[in-house]
């Protein structure tokens, strides 16, 4: 019987509780010394908050924090590093403890995660929309979603008195003091200004940048060290990818602009809604904006219930992010469910309310049309032509799984658009996989551009989400071609639907498909552009190809 890594190594191995002692005070130390380089802007501006005390204790809470994340990560990198040593990679038996090392992993890092709060829970969150990490992990920690602990009323009003002014009664006529969502960073509450237009308060937490200063520090340290020891395991892409969303989740102003300019991005929409936002009564901390009613769109019972069918709401919710992406360039990076809402709607059944628009990422012009490119080569099997792309994204021969990471087919499939792998292909795919290796997989994810590891995410999470509606795959692969062909022409047309295109776009739409292995001729496309549009219809041009409920 193999023996725990836990006895392995903490319990009878003299030579590495050194080192394990040595990264833990190391951290600890820099966790106490934090505060002599600390931006003393980010400080908040109360008193209290800037005694000797409130140093002191916020060091030593970021040192118990820092050790449980050092005791956790050591502990993950030793478990994989001896529960696989001597098994090769190319046998069951190998594959089957990798995935009890993976869970393993994944329960204590869920358990930091629960403990530290905070940041912790944001962190674990991203972890988990990311496709690219094993099933044991996205399952385990997909749980934190719903995990944030509301703060207290007193702190928040003492955020909002510091923001808005000391007499919020000049402003407000009443503040709901029991939050309506509570999250990692931010708890909202319900409000009436004076003139009865009922909003939301997005409450920052209280001392949020000082803690986020020093666990994106933690992270990185301790990202530093596995690589050091094991340098096979390299995870600073993913910290560097983390800090750089969080600090844009923390200010609020920018969040605001984001969510006017997407406002602005859909206004041709009848079926996207994004809140208003009150400038006047926004800062850094607090987010004011317009209330709108609906539920979480994982929400299927309400749904129902609704008379919506779900299938619809994920047609609408994979069209609006797929002309985020491939047309606009200007992308939503956290649609998780609490963050989009399904309101009911007299006139056309239901709209999508889109929330927290703090995460945006501008893709650059070159890299929006080499997306598109990417895309339509998928679409058409162009072996070719991925490979360049790929090159143009620097991610050399790791661009031959490019098709498998978004259609589910390997580079020279021949299998239809949205129909999966056949048997040879698992089979050769497998034999491929076999030698691959922890580096080979760092080494891929290093090479990916940021903006790349972004459209990723939100492809996951929009994948995810469509998934539990009911849709099937086929389904997004389609809309993401229709919109990768509209975001290559020259003008697209927005304020139509994407209805109104030229003679260019209908004939390479049709193409698509026939290609994709969506028809068997193009007669028979042609007939079924005649379809009305309150059939399961995708607009390719003026006329629209009818998929298949």
């Amino acid at each position: 019987m193999r023996t725990t890594f836990v006895s392995r190594v903490f319990g009878t191995s003299p030579r590495k509780k050194p080192f394990y002692l040595l990264i833990i005070s190391a951290t600890g130390a820099a966790a106490l010394t934090y505060h002599h380089t600390l931006n003393p802007h980010l400080l908040p501006s109360h008193s209290d908050r800037r005694s000797p005390l409130y140093y002191i204790a916020t060091s030593l809470n970021g040192a118990v924090r820092s050790s449980r994340s050092l005791y956790t990560i050591t502990a993950n990198v030793v478990d994989y590093k001896y529960s696989l040593q001597g098994l090769s990679p190319d046998t069951d038996e190998y594959r089957r403890i990798l995935s009890e090392v993976h869970l393993r992993s994944a329960k204590r890092i869920l358990k930091l995660c629960e403990i530290n709060q905070g940041f912790y829970i944001k962190a674990g969150q991203f972890v988990a929309s990311m496709r690219q990490v094993p099933k044991e992990y996205s399952s385990t920690l997909a749980s934190l979603q719903d995990q944030a602990v509301p703060c207290s009323f007193e702190a928040i009003k003492e955020v909002l008195i510091s923001n808005l002014g000391s007499d919020l009664k000049e402003i407000f006529l009443s503040i709901d003091e029991k939050p309506i969502a509570a999250a990692s960073i931010a708890q909202v509450h319900r409000a009436l200004l004076k003139n009865h237009q009922e909003v939301v308060l997005k409450v920052q937490y209280p001392g949020l940048k000082d803690r986020m200063r020093m666990d994106i520090a933690t992270m990185s340290l301790l990202s530093k060290c596995v690589t050091w020891f094991f340098p096979e395991y390299r995870f600073q892409w993913m910290v560097s990818e983390f800090s750089e969303v969080i600090a844009l989740e923390l200010d609020f102003i920018q969040e605001a602009r984001n969510s006017v300019k997407t406002g602005m991005n859909f206004k041709h929409s009848s079926r996207i809604r994004i809140p208003k936002v009150f400038q006047e009564l926004t800062t850094s901390q607090v987010l004011t904006m317009q209330y709108c009613k609906g539920r979480r769109v994982d929400d299927l019972e309400f749904i129902r219930d609704m008379g919506i069918d779900p299938k619809k709401v994920a047609k609408v919710l994979v069209e609006a992010f797929a002309e985020m992406i491939f047309v606009h360039g200007f992308v939503h990076g956290d649609p998780h469910p609490g963050n989009i809402l399904v309101s009911p709607d007299e006139k056309q059944g239901f709209c999508l309310v889109v929330l927290d628009h703090g995460i945006y990422t501008s893709l650059d012009e070159e890299f929006r049309v080499n997306y598109c490119q990417l895309w339509k080569a998928l679409i058409l099997l162009d072996s070719h032509k991925i490979q360049q792309v790929g090159q143009h994204f620097g991610i050399g021969k790791y661009a031959k799984y490019l098709p498998l990471i978004f259609t589910g087919r390997t580079i020279n499939s021949k299998a239809g658009f949205g129909n999966g792998m056949s048997v040879e292909e698992k089979t050769n795919l497998k034999q491929e996989v076999k030698s691959l290796t922890a580096g080979n997989i760092s080494e891929f994810m290093e090479s990916l551009p940021s903006q790349f590891l972004t459209v990723l995410r939100t492809d996951a999470l929009i994948r995810s989400l469509t998934s539990k509606l009911g849709s099937p795959p086929r389904v997004r692969l389609l809309v993401y071609a229709n919109f990768a062909l509209d975001g290559l022409s020259s003008k697209p047309n927005l304020h139509s639907d994407f209805v109104l295109k030229g003679v260019w776009t209908r004939i390479m739409g049709i193409a698509v498909v026939v290609l994709a292995g969506g028809y068997k001729t193009s007669a028979h496309v042609m007939v079924k552009t005649s379809y009305v549009l309150n059939e399961s219809t995708y607009h390719f041009g003026v006329k629209s190809v009818y998929i298949g409920k």
